[in-house]
């Protein structure tokens, strides 16, 4: 069987892009499988492999209360985001609250650097609002996630919903019952992908974290970036650290990859 040649372009394309992301990773695992000197040789050696590095993570560093934080930072906020998000959406599809600006406005609050947020966050939390901490992560990552999850899901809400939650209230549904008893679950894959998404942001995030966390709240990320020493970045036990880190994703996604592709492609599809 003859291969065209628009084939195997496509599939180098795609070696290429896999390459792109798969070796880096690689390259990691590497790392935190060799001792500290032999994971600075270029060209690179494989050395004597241990997993001594993952012991010192957990050991040497407060490497399960990092984990700890950003779980607690990322449910919260996801849980407090999703919710309220899902409604703006709605009002946003069913009734053009705000019309074309304020979906604009809020696309375009996604635009602004952190910085230029987190410093007003800084001062409000610690004179107007003295909260610290937990909370104020939480806070900060509802405030950046919050928007951006609504402008995701306004699409989820429009198409066939819109006609099956007539047809609930001309059986007799109140308002409440059919967005709560038909919208919702039918633009349930589209919200659990906002979900997902919202929480890997808020895993992810390190600025609102570096900035508005106490020494008991601090998130994997800023915790990573302490691994820095006055001798130089440690980076056999970062690149543990860093494995470890991508754990929550890289055993949720699989459970949830159907649920993201379905709502992903959910408001392309009115």
């Amino acid at each position: 069987m003859r291969v065209g040649i628009g084939t195997v372009a496509r599939h180098a394309v795609l070696i290429v892009f896999s390459a792109a992301i798969v070796l880096p990773l690689l390259w990691v695992f590497r790392v935190s499988l060799t001792d500290k000197l032999t994971a600075y040789k270029i060209p690179p050696e494989l050395g004597r492999l241990s997993l001594d590095n993952y012991v010192e993570v957990f050991a040497g560093h407060g490497f399960t209360g990092w984990f700890a934080n950003s779980l607690i930072v990322g449910f919260a906020s996801t849980a407090i985001s999703l919710p309220a998000a899902t409604m703006m959406a709605y009002a946003a599809a069913r009734y053009k609250t705000g019309g074309a600006p304020l979906l604009v406005s809020v696309l375009a609050s996604q635009m602004l650097p952190p910085i230029v947020l987190v410093l007003p966050l800084f001062m409000l939390f610690t004179n107007a609002l003295p909260v610290g901490g937990h909370a104020a992560i939480v806070f900060a990552h509802v405030a950046i996630n919050l928007p951006f999850m609504a402008w995701m899901m306004v699409s989820f809400f429009e198409g066939e919903t819109k006609s099956l939650e007539e047809a609930a209230r001309i059986d007799g549904a109140s308002r409440w019952q059919a967005f709560a008893l038909v919208t919702v679950p039918i633009a349930g894959p589209g919200i659990l992908a906002a979900g997902l998404l919202g929480f890997v942001l808020s895993w992810n995030e390190f600025l609102y974290a570096l900035i508005l966390s106490d020494s008991s709240s601090q998130t994997l990320p800023v915790g990573l970036a302490g691994l820095e020493t006055h001798a130089g970045v440690n980076i056999a036990p970062l690149a543990a650290a860093t494995l470890l880190a991508l754990g929550p994703v890289l055993v949720l996604l699989p459970f949830l990859q159907k649920y993201l592709i379905k709502g992903l492609s959910l408001g392309a599809l009115k």
